[in-house]
């Protein structure tokens, strides 16, 4: 079922996201960049969810059950046939970038942003230039 390769992955990352926080980067896309990626308010979702508040999780982001179905798929992979595979983890995807599109285009959203001077690259660049 799970491969060493996977379970070093898994930790990896697991790993990178335990000392970006601890650095106080709670998201590394949107602090490089200042635009809020497909995930953000993820972790807030499944904080809300363990408070057993729902309302409050969907409102963080409307996906956040759908990592688990998605790393099921992914774990179980070679036993499922690989059109199923390709077809689940693709309409996740395409569900990620609709919602993602969806919260760009809401200026209230104030979880999704869209704010590129507030990101390391245009502070960096804008010392760099003047």
């Amino acid at each position: 079922m799970l491969h060493k390769n996977d379970i070093r992955a898994l930790l990896l990352i697991a790993a990178f996201y335990a000392v970006i926080e601890l650095a106080g980067v709670t998201c590394p896309i949107r602090w490089l960049t200042g635009i809020s990626c497909a995930g953000c308010g993820m972790s807030r979702a499944w904080l809300s969810l363990l408070r057993l508040d729902l309302s409050a999780a969907f409102a963080y982001h409307p996906l956040f059950w759908l990592p688990i179905p998605a790393a099921l798929v992914l774990l179980f992979r070679q036993r499922l046939p690989k059109a199923l595979v390709r077809w689940t983890l693709g309409a996740a995807c395409a569900l990620f970038l609709v919602v993602y599109v969806i919260r760009m285009l809401q200026p209230e959203d104030a979880i999704v942003t869209f704010a590129p001077r507030t990101g390391a690259v245009y502070r960096i660049l804008a010392r760099l230039i003047g």
